[in-house]
């Protein structure tokens, strides 16, 4: 009789209802599969439920981080300075723009951006005349970068701030939800199947500029207006629309809107499940050599990861566990290698030795498998394998 091995547990995993199923099948079925209400009312739930005033849906939260970098007005000649410890698309959008990109190193606690490590940039910066136009912090794991002294530091040093909370809705600094934009410009959330909710792929982009949410409009829809007020030559006929910019297909799908729509309602129950688990893992590994990133005080988390760091381990001993736990059937992952290390940014003269924070996390940091669904149990067994696995 054979032993059957343990199912793989996933690093991430959506959560699809039949209230999920159900809202995408009526969309299904409508005469509007793409420019439709759904997207509209997707858009006015979400900026409603994080106490912004304009939502503007895309589809992906790439996307989103591009069309805010132009319309914050990023361009060659710039500068965009987000955190080494992200994914990269959080640097990319300010290439995508011909901006010049550049890092601040993270709080080793957290791992988000470091406003100490921040201001002593931007103090330099002021010296050389190299001040950035945008700065990107990255709310890492679902945890809210100290947002307050970040908005006050802009104020300062005339930046623009973009929160890339790909990670964190549902999440609340200060009391306060995520997406708010009382310390930004612009907020954008990712709606991958691994993030808190999900519309199969999109993204959506909220603010409380006027401005700002008719630009990123337009800029999603290939740079078009339907508003003849706006017309900068006489409309022949109400068929007419006019190009007055270069703009993207970055439009997000009614299908996937009703997907979003319906997840919605369910936020704030996955937020709780996965603190829920954040702690068991808290209880689960304190006898081990590990620490999970700290998540600030005056912060609710929505735990879209559960990031572990490895205490005394060389960078060798560190791939071997993440080795092992994969070996096991437990889907660990690293989120994130360092951006500036990547080959296309090592052409601009990146190297190591710049960020020493986001180098040293990189060589111990594992996420932990963590989703609603994740059962008591299997916590437990990934704990018990970090055990057997660290007394090696």
């Amino acid at each position: 009789m054979s032993i059957q091995p343990h199912p793989y547990i996933p690093y991430g995993l959506q959560s699809i209802s039949e209230a999920d199923i159900a809202a995408v099948v009526q969309v299904m079925r409508s005469p509007f599969l793409t420019q439709g209400p759904a997207v509209p009312a997707f858009e006015q739930a979400v900026a409603a439920k994080v106490g912004a005033v304009y939502g503007v849906a895309t589809n992906s939260a790439t996307s989103a981080l591009h069309i805010a970098c132009l319309a914050l007005g990023l361009g060659p000649g710039d500068r965009l300075w987000t955190s080494p410890i992200t994914f990269v698309a959080s640097a990319n959008c300010g290439r995508y723009c011909g901006a010049t990109v550049d890092f601040v190193d993270i709080d080793p606690a957290t791992a988000l951006m470091s406003v100490m490590a921040l201001e002593q940039k931007l103090q330099q910066a002021e010296r050389n005349g190299t001040l950035p136009k945008v700065v990107i912090p990255v709310h890492l794991a679902g945890s809210s970068c100290d947002m307050a002294a970040i908005g006050a530091l802009a104020k300062r040093y005339g930046f623009a701030v973009l929160e890339d909370a790909s990670h964190a809705i549902g999440g609340r600094y200060r009391g306060e939800p995520v997406g708010n934009c009382c310390h930004s410009a612009i907020t954008v959330f990712s709606f991958h199947p691994v993030k808190i909710i999900t519309t199969g792929e999109g993204g959506l982009a909220t603010t409380n500029d006027s401005v700002l949410a008719q630009g990123m409009v337009e800029l999603r829809s290939h740079g078009i207006t339907k508003d003849s007020e706006r017309f900068e030559q006489p409309a022949h006929g109400p068929w007419v629309y006019e190009q007055q910019q270069l703009g993207f297909n970055y439009r997000m799908t009614d299908i996937q809107a009703a997907l979003g729509l319906s997840q919605l309602q369910r936020l704030n129950e996955i937020v709780a499940e996965r603190n829920r688990q954040l702690q068991r893992y808290r209880v689960l590994l304190v006898d081990l050599q590990v620490q999970l990133l700290d998540v600030p005080v005056d912060v609710l988390s929505s735990v879209h990861l559960a990031v572990i760091r490895l205490q005394q381990v060389t960078a060798e001993q560190h791939r071997n566990v993440f080795e092992d736990m994969r070996a096991a059937g437990i889907g660990v992952q690293l989120h994130y290698s360092p951006v500036h290390l990547q080959p296309y940014y090592r052409k601009f003269g990146f190297g190591e030795g710049q960020f020493p924070e986001s180098e040293a996390y990189a060589n111990n940091a594992i996420s932990l498998p963590i989703y609603p669904g994740l059962q008591a149990e299997d916590q437990e067994r990934i704990a018990k394998s970090f055990n057997t696995l660290l007394a090696k």
